[in-house]
């Protein structure tokens, strides 16, 4: 059983990386287009350049899509996970110590599952892993028509 369960892990990982960045950009886009109900449940934005929130929601909106399509998964997790950092820390904490009492549970989450994905990268199903099959298959073809030098 252990075996055919570590056989499916990219596949797990990558319906995870799927899954997470699809939930991160909805919530970049809740903010940033009013969609889902917007920020106030009424349809309403962020306002256009207001500190935290109209970045917080570019970076979930650009990070979650990166996320969801598995294109500089580690990159754009790191700054996802520090933006919701930053949310948590700065926004959520002095409210109340626990997540549970302040509202930051989904920025503790969010931080949390995007600093994973920084370690595990995209898995299976990511369009990083296309790209590198792509170069590897391209350098590999290459090298087949060179000429050997003597």
């Amino acid at each position: 059983m252990t075996g055919r369960l570590n056989s499916a892990q990219p596949y797990a990982l990558g319906l995870f990386r799927i899954v997470i960045g699809l939930l991160f950009t909805c919530h970049g886009a809740k903010s940033l287009f009013g969609l889902l109900g917007g920020v106030d449940g009424q349809g309403g934005t962020a306002a256009t350049g207001a500190w935290p929130g109209w970045y917080a929601a570019v970076i979930q909106l650009v990070g979650g899509s990166l996320v969801l399509l598995g294109l500089g998964t580690r990159f754009a997790a790191f700054i996802a996970s520090g933006a919701m950092a930053y949310a948590y820390f700065k926004v959520h904490q002095p409210e109340a110590l626990w997540p549970a009492q302040n509202g930051g549970e989904l920025a503790a989450l969010y931080c949390w599952t995007m600093f994973l994905l920084i370690f595990t990268g995209s898995g299976a199903l990511g369009l990083d892993k296309l790209i590198a099959k792509r170069s590897t298959a391209h350098t590999r073809e290459a090298r087949k028509r060179e000429p050997v030098a003597a």
